[in-house]
């Protein structure tokens, strides 16, 4: 029996192999692209004909510098123009954004509105008018719950930002990958912290999300990591849901579940004892069903008590390293933008 690769699946993993090295680095000549990729010159030029045949890679128009002893003129390549583009989208209560990205990862164009709770799928469908074309794909961040299995938003008790069971897939189109918030910034910090690390996101809103061997662990339903009603230690020294925690401080903004974060950070050190020993019960949790091997605490205001949350944990029977979060600028919005260039870029590698 022949078990060698058919020439077609050889042909494939070379265009693959090819499509991927432009993605990289943008242009390369034929030689570029047989030194880049370990295949022969004729080989790589070979499949730059067939990819340029199918409008997947394109002439640039650049020459390298040739003549008179210093080799042949070469011609660099790069990605077609019409690739396609992926969309990354968030939905936070600051409002909506979208962001029409190229394989390259580089912001084509942008779009932002700002929108009450009841607004969003109206401000959704305007961001996405506007940066227009026809995105190969989109990957929301919601600072809401999250169903698993539909995609759709899902309204649970004390979530600050109520937008409802909104559906991101039925307005976008195409393929949707819809997360929370917290999920999408923990994936932002996986490339620093490595692959077993809990993030607790600690702001306006409260969330924790658990990586394991790489991956995030969602739940059956999508639902894990939604903290705010975990039995914490009180300011009192009873047993607490977290989330009231804030409530039993007067610091909650008025008529919400949202914590007032400039009030919690300008707050007396008897106070910052109280939350910082709220947040290890929290950490208490995670140690004690994950074994993560860090904590990574990000939000607008966990940084901010990282002394005391600290001393807190330190305390207790069994705790793990806390450290700040690295990515602080748009978390969430970093990790969707990351996963949408990479689901793009998959898409692109494999109509080669």
């Amino acid at each position: 029996m022949d078990t060698r690769p058919s020439l077609d699946l050889v042909r494939s993993l070379t265009d693959e192999h090819v499509l991927r090295a432009l993605m990289r680095h943008r242009r390369l000549t034929r030689a570029e692209l047989a030194a880049e990729t370990g295949i022969s010159k004729p080989t790589a030029g070979e499949s730059v004909r067939r990819l340029t045949e199918r409008g997947l890679v394109a002439d640039t128009g650049e020459r390298t510098p040739g003549g008179r002893g210093r080799g042949r003129v070469g011609s660099y390549y790069s990605l077609a123009a019409g690739v396609g583009t992926a969309l990354a989208v968030s939905i936070a209560p600051e409002g909506v954004v979208a962001e029409c990205l190229d394989a390259y990862g580089d912001t084509v164009r942008r779009a932002e509105r700002p929108a009450r709770p009841e607004h969003v799928a109206e401000a959704l469908r305007e961001v996405a008018a506007e940066v227009g074309g026809q995105p190969r794909l989109a990957v929301v961040s919601a600072a809401d719950p999250v169903d698993r299995a539909t995609g759709r938003l899902v309204h649970l008790p004390d979530s600050p930002f109520l937008v409802g069971e909104l559906d991101p897939a039925t307005i976008l189109g195409g393929p949707v990958l819809v997360d929370n918030d917290v999920n999408w910034a923990a994936r932002a910090e996986r490339v620093s912290q490595g692959d077993d690390f809990a993030y607790l996101f600690l702001g306006a809103g409260l969330g924790c999300a658990i990586v394991g061997d790489g991956e995030i662990r969602r739940g059956r339903s999508g639902l894990a990591g939604e903290i705010a009603h975990l039995l914490t230690a009180g300011p009192d020294g009873r047993a607490t849901p977290f989330i009231e925690v804030f409530a039993q401080l007067g610091l909650r903004r008025p008529g919400s579940t949202a914590i007032d974060v400039e009030r919690l950070l300008a707050a007396a050190e008897s106070t910052r004892d109280a939350i910082g020993r709220a947040v290890a019960g929290v950490v208490a949790a995670a140690v004690t069903l994950a074994d993560p091997g860090r904590v990574i605490v990000g939000g607008s205001w966990g940084p901010g008590l990282l002394p005391d949350i600290r001393a807190a944990v330190g305390e207790l029977p069994r705790g793990a390293p806390v450290e700040p979060a690295t990515v602080t600028d748009q978390p969430s919005m970093a990790g969707a933008r990351a996963e949408a260039v990479s689901r793009l870029r998959a898409l692109i590698a494999q109509t080669g």
